[in-house]
């Protein structure tokens, strides 16, 4: 059995993840090309895939961010903020046989290694299609959003989180 390779990922890959993305999100509209690819341009020390036998099987798209914001879903460019305070888990997804390989569990670990190298502490993301307990496991807490970031998570769907980690919580 050939090992799983984690790698960052690159523009040559977005076939793959919007192909992922299309199987493993049923309960939001999948993102567009554009924006995937303003995404993954934008910050590709923080965007990695996880391969096998040469197929890419999951993704994990990250931003250097601002703490209680988010960006635009589904935007068409992707303008990293100049003093970021955080690193937004943006997406993540695994095809069944890369979940069968632990694909995840490695693409967060990269997650927090890149988090570590930017000399960062915190982390944040949006727990979508019933994923909360699933990022609880990882220190990811439930915060109570303000009226600006409630108004973006509404674009997410029903039933979305709002989380943060923290180093300080963790360790």
């Amino acid at each position: 059995m050939t090992a799983l390779q984690i790698r960052n990922a690159r523009s040559s890959d977005l076939d793959a993840i919007l192909t992922i993305q299309a199987l493993c999100y049923t309960e939001l509209e999948p993102e567009s090309a554009r924006s995937m690819g303003a995404k993954l341009a934008a910050a590709p020390n923080s965007c990695f895939v996880a391969e096998h036998q040469g197929r890419v099987v999951a993704y994990l798209l990250s931003l250097p961010w601002l703490l209680h914001r988010l960006p635009a879903l589904n935007s068409q460019e992707c303008q990293l903020p100049h003093q970021p305070d955080c690193f937004y888990l943006h997406d993540l997804a695994v095809v069944p046989q890369g979940r069968k390989l632990g694909a995840g569990r490695a693409l967060i670990q990269a997650f927090f290694t890149a988090l570590t190298r930017a000399g960062l502490d915190v982390a944040c993301l949006v727990a979508v299609q019933g994923s909360g307990d699933y990022w609880q496991r990882w220190g990811f807490v439930v915060q109570q959003p303000d009226a600006e970031l409630q108004h973006k998570l509404s674009s997410y769907g029903e039933g979305v989180e709002y989380r943060v980690w923290s180093r300080e919580s963790v360790f």
